[in-house]
């Protein structure tokens, strides 16, 4: 997951050349702790902050273990990797730049962690549309591009077949954006760093 705000995360520059990376995303705890990995070079491709990663996989300590997570607008799939270090059974990355994501799934190589991660190329948004017959994921990780009316129709969408019945669900978005989330999602905890906020919603 990643900090992007008026522009699609994974949005790359007209003709740009692929790149190695031009920062670093550090895991923070787990089986992969400090662990460094690049990051590719695109506009507002920049991992979730460390002291959100941090309290975020502190209030999950219990639920990460074992986990069936989903990481939609995955990006640099920073909170999706943490995840998995962190005892996820299995992650399924989303995102719709192909250089993103394909730069994802040379991290999850280097990490070996590539039978427990899995990257798909597309639209989070028409993925959730579509429907699932058998998804259940526990953990969901919700960080849609800024200003693009994307937050509650995802979230309404993942309310058609791809949750389990006491998911968790972190939606990152705008502070100033009011997102009605569906009425058997009970906020649990929110943390605000700089002009977003993140919320935990646990599904009853």
């Amino acid at each position: 997951m990643t900090r992007r705000r008026s522009s699609p995360r994974s949005r790359s520059r007209p003709g740009a050349r692929p790149s190695k990376g031009s920062g670093r995303l550090r895991i923070i705890g787990g089986e992969y702790r400090r662990r460094l990995l690049p990051v590719l070079d695109s506009p507002g491709l920049r991992p979730t902050p460390d002291r959100v990663r941090e309290t975020l996989f502190n209030w999950l300590a219990a639920a990460t273990p074992g986990a069936q997570a989903l990481d939609l607008f995955a990006g640099t799939g920073a909170l999706g990797l943490e995840a998995l270090s962190r005892g996820a059974a299995s992650v399924l990355f989303v995102e719709r730049d192909a250089r993103v994501a394909g730069a994802l799934a040379d991290n999850l190589r280097t990490l070996g962690a590539s039978e427990r991660g899995r990257v798909q190329a597309g639209d989070a948004l028409a993925l959730l549309a579509a429907g699932s017959a058998d998804a259940a994921f526990t953990l969901v990780f919700l960080d849609p591009p800024f200003r693009q009316g994307l937050a509650e129709p995802c979230c309404e969408y993942l309310e058609r077949g791809w949750l389990a019945a006491e998911a968790w669900i972190y939606l990152e978005a705008e502070t100033a954006l009011d997102v009605h989330v569906p009425a058997n999602w009970a906020l649990h905890r929110e943390v605000r760093a700089g002009d977003s906020t993140g919320r935990l919603y646990r599904r009853r």
